[in-house]
């Protein structure tokens, strides 16, 4: 039986479909079920967005962390910013012990800053309050030189017109002659010989030029001073020092009172009160010096007392020799002030000895006061230092924290030592009524030291607080 071309093409179908069907498997529920489960987690897995690739380490870490990453053991690096946190919080964790670490360090820098400071307010009083006289005194004596015995005798004698001599120098105000009478032992006020009274000490008589009065800057209370007059006519009177006409019992010039010197009465004419320099005339009975010479024995002066002015002290100490014998001037010995400059600076030094010594003892205690509180934390902090150690800090981030809280227990110090001792030096000079004088750089010297201070005290306690190991450490904690 003949087939047609659709019924042969249709028998082909049939055949492949049974080939198919022999080929393939048997589906079941179970394998059906399993497949949609599938489809569905991975239409899930479709539907969520997708996770960010995590960035690769970068080919060029640095070298320490190479390091540590081959050696096997977490590093920790610590910040300068935290050093500094960590040492403050550290300083200020007690602040009582902190109180009484700082005394030491406060009492030193505040006896460095008034120290500095007493020392140039005081140069600067005394300069000020210096006696304006005897800064302008210059005094010419004969030159003495030792004679067999070891007595000294005079090499020289003052010419009588001394004082005319150096009148005319550049800077000479006054000029004086000034001798004491020292053969003279008898002086009273009225002749009466009586055995019982109980002899009294004459007072010492001397003689001097009429300017003496204005060389020595003194003030007559009753009366006045004998002139030239006086002088060149050997005229017997005299002048009493104040404390000399109490003890002859001359109070009044009015009824020209008379004293004896020698058995020879002399005129009271004047009572002298007050001097600016040689005070010893007040003690004194004073003649002029022609009526010594004359009446009283005067061989020579023992001194030329010139009144110059303010600076002049150098010329005049140069040129009063000449003037006085150009052919020796070594024979006479000049006694001229210092300048002020030079009182003040030696004043100042005085004192900065004094209290700088004092000072450095203060700083010493403060010293030894912070290295051993210092020693002490690093004592009860060694579970805190083992376990930074543990977790990877480095030796040197331990000394720089101890390091920092002892610097900064300085520093601090320093600055309520500078306080402590500007108001010390303030309290001081209103007090006293003083201009308070302090060096610009004083302040911050001070707190330099305290600083250098806390940097030496914590130097052991930090190398000894690095030198910790965390095993130890942690097995003590």
């Amino acid at each position: 039986m003949k087939l047609t071309p659709r019924a042969r093409r249709g028998r082909k179908r049939g055949a492949s479909a049974e080939l198919d069907r022999a080929d393939t498997p048997e589906l079941t529920l179970d394998d059906l079920t399993a497949d949609a489960t599938a489809a569905a987690e991975a239409s899930a897995a479709s539907d969520q967005p997708k996770q960010p690739k995590q960035p690769r380490r970068r080919w060029f870490a640095s070298r320490r962390a190479r390091k540590q990453q081959s050696a096997g053991a977490p590093r920790t690096t610590i910040s300068r910013g935290d050093l500094v946190r960590e040492a403050l919080e550290g300083v200020g964790s007690r602040p009582s012990r902190l109180l009484i670490t700082l005394a030491g360090t406060v009492l030193g820098i505040a006896s460095l800053v008034a120290t500095i400071g007493f020392a140039q307010t005081a140069g600067g009083q005394i300069a000020q309050q210096f006696d304006a006289l005897s800064a302008t005194r210059v005094t010419v004596e004969p030159g003495k030189a030792k004679a067999a015995g070891g007595k000294e005798r005079a090499t020289a004698r003052l010419p009588w017109d001394a004082a005319d001599r150096v009148r005319d120098l550049a800077g000479v105000e006054h000029a004086a002659l000034y001798a004491k009478l020292d053969n003279v032992k008898d002086v009273v006020t009225v002749q009466v010989n009586d055995p019982s009274a109980a002899a009294k000490a004459a007072p010492p008589v001397v003689a001097a030029s009429p300017e003496l009065l204005d060389t020595v800057a003194g003030h007559i209370s009753a009366g006045r001073f004998f002139d030239a007059g006086h002088d060149e006519r050997g005229d017997r009177v005299v002048v009493l020092g104040k404390a000399a006409a109490e003890r002859l019992g001359v109070n009044r010039v009015s009824g020209q009172p008379a004293i004896f010197i020698e058995e020879r009465a002399y005129t009271v004419i004047g009572i002298l009160d007050k001097v600016g320099t040689r005070n010893t005339l007040l003690d004194s009975v004073i003649v002029p010096v022609n009526t010594a010479r004359g009446e009283l024995g005067l061989a020579s002066a023992n001194s030329l007392d010139i009144r110059i002015a303010v600076g002049a002290g150098d010329v005049v100490a140069r040129q009063a020799p000449i003037a006085l014998d150009p052919n020796a001037p070594d024979a006479f010995k000049i006694s001229a002030p210092s300048s002020a400059n030079a009182l003040r600076e030696g004043v100042e030094a005085d004192v900065n000895v004094l209290f700088l010594a004092i000072g450095i003892v203060a700083l010493i205690g403060g010293g030894i006061g912070i290295a051993s509180v210092t020693l002490m934390s690093v004592t009860e902090r060694r579970g805190e230092i083992g376990l930074r150690r543990a977790l990877g800090a480095r030796t040197r981030d331990i000394a720089g924290q101890f390091m920092i809280e002892s610097v900064t227990t300085g520093l601090l110090g320093g600055l309520m030592g500078v306080v402590v001792g500007m108001f010390a030096l303030i309290g001081v000079c209103l007090v006293q009524q003083w201009t308070p004088v302090l060096a610009p750089w004083a302040a911050p010297l001070g707190v330099a030291v305290g600083a250098l201070v806390g940097l030496a005290a914590g130097s052991y306690p930090a190398m000894k607080a690095a030198k910790i190991e965390p095993v130890d450490a942690l097995r003590d904690a």
